[in-house]
């Protein structure tokens, strides 16, 4: 599992924050197995992501939890602001960072883009019915 999470933090790490282009903080994940803590620190700096593993440093926020729990939010499986809010996890620090997690992990699997859904919803709603003429262009739009 630690596999799994290592590379979680190297993607992180390469991807960049694309979506974090605002923030400058540190956040230090302390996940838990059955027969240790592991220490990762993420350092955000406008959008720049570095990830360091080792000794418990200090942190804007630091989150805790199992690595088996940790792994299912990595993949898009938990959101993190209702896990925290159910006590799934602890934070403590920062609240910004427990909500900039979102930002962090993936999206649900089977999650679409708002504006994917309205241009097929769009679409849906142009398109005529079998044996219906279509409406002439700029039906319905405003003048």
């Amino acid at each position: 599992m630690s596999e799994a999470v290592r590379d979680f933090f190297d993607g992180l790490a390469e991807g960049g924050g694309r979506m974090l282009r605002q923030v400058c903080g540190t956040v230090r994940f302390d996940l838990g197995y059955p027969d240790r803590v592991d220490h990762w620190l993420v350092s955000i700096d406008q959008g720049r992501i570095t990830v360091s593993r080792g000794d418990a440093v200090d942190a804007d926020t630091v989150i805790c939890t199992d690595a088996q729990f940790f792994l299912r939010m990595a993949r898009g499986q938990v959101k993190p602001l209702p896990a925290w809010l159910r006590n799934d996890f602890t934070a403590d620090g920062e609240f910004r960072f427990v909500v900039m997690l979102e930002r962090l992990f993936a999206p649900p699997p089977d999650a679409h883009h708002p504006r994917e859904v309205a241009a097929r919803a769009l679409a849906a709603y142009r398109q005529p019915s079998p044996g219906e003429a279509a409406p002439p262009a700029g039906d319905g739009e405003p003048q």
